[in-house]
């Protein structure tokens, strides 16, 4: 083998004979500077009561709630984010780079101002919220309903990202084959678009579900604190804070931690691996 032929070896398998130092230190530190703080969760942990700290009711209350509405978040923005993304990524029409911008508005917003922007638009004096209310009878505010369309908000842009990006970098010559065989433009994206982009959308539907979970800001503000009703982890691992209870934020904190790295990396195994 020459040398360009190992070269050629070496990139392809993703090695390479000596790493750059000044590649590797930053690379290093900013490991070092990720893991810290979970080091110093685990090493405040109180293990020696974390059983009777789990046991109390409150604890598996937040959880149950939590992953519930996290669920029911990553489910709504599936069926609203998918064909978002599909509208992006497949049709121009005036004014897309304006609809992209407002739909990535929610990650740079900081957390509080989403939940003021909520109230003020489904809240009973808002917008829409005024009208559920004298029509329906439906309140938002201060519901489970509220937490599920807190969460949803800010996580639907993780999905839409994703999932454009993915169809972007589809071949769509497969979706033109179906077209000339004479699939409708339903049946090609149920039968080919989306097995073609599933990847994509199981790592958006898994960020997603991961932000809804951790989501404080906009559910304390739109939502409240309700113990049972609106208090998921988050909320539950500020309000022990809040009282004085260390011990007991960093074991609602480890709980949260752990269900979250279980979950992310079961799903990553399983889905997200490249065939």
């Amino acid at each position: 083998m020459t040398t360009t032929e190992a070269v050629v070896s070496r990139r392809r398998s993703g090695t390479t004979a000596r790493i750059p130092i000044p590649l590797l230190l930053p690379a290093v530190l900013g490991l070092i500077f990720l893991i810290l703080p979970l080091a110093g969760l685990l090493a405040r942990t109180p293990w020696s009561t974390l059983p009777q700290r789990l046991a109390e009711p409150g604890v598996a209350q937040a959880l149950k709630l939590s992953l519930f509405t996290s669920t029911l978040a990553t489910l709504a923005c599936l069926v609203l984010g998918v064909p978002l993304a599909w509208l992006l990524a497949r049709v121009k029409f005036p004014g897309r780079r304006l609809v992209r911008a407002l739909i990535t508005v929610p990650l740079v917003l900081p957390p509080v101002v989403g939940g003021i922007a909520l109230l003020l638009a489904l809240g009973r004096r808002g917008l829409i919220g005024q009208w559920l209310d004298s029509t329906f009878g439906i309140t938002l505010p201060f519901t489970t309903a509220g937490v599920v369309i807190a969460e949803s908000f800010v996580a639907l842009p993780f999905l839409v990202i994703a999932v454009e990006g993915a169809l972007r970098g589809a071949d769509t010559r497969y979706e033109e084959a179906a077209a000339t065989l004479g699939a409708t433009r339903w049946t090609s994206f149920t039968h080919v678009t989306l097995p073609l982009v599933a990847p994509g959308i199981a790592a958006g539907a898994v960020l997603c579900w991961a932000r809804a979970l951790g989501e404080f800001g906009a559910t304390i503000t739109f939502a409240g604190n309700f113990p049972g009703i609106t208090q998921t982890m988050p909320l539950a691992v500020y309000q022990t804070m809040e009282s004085g209870d260390l011990e007991g934020a960093v074991v609602l904190s480890l709980i949260l931690l752990t269900v979250s790295v279980a979950i992310l990396a079961g799903l990553r195994d399983r889905w997200l691996t490249a065939p």
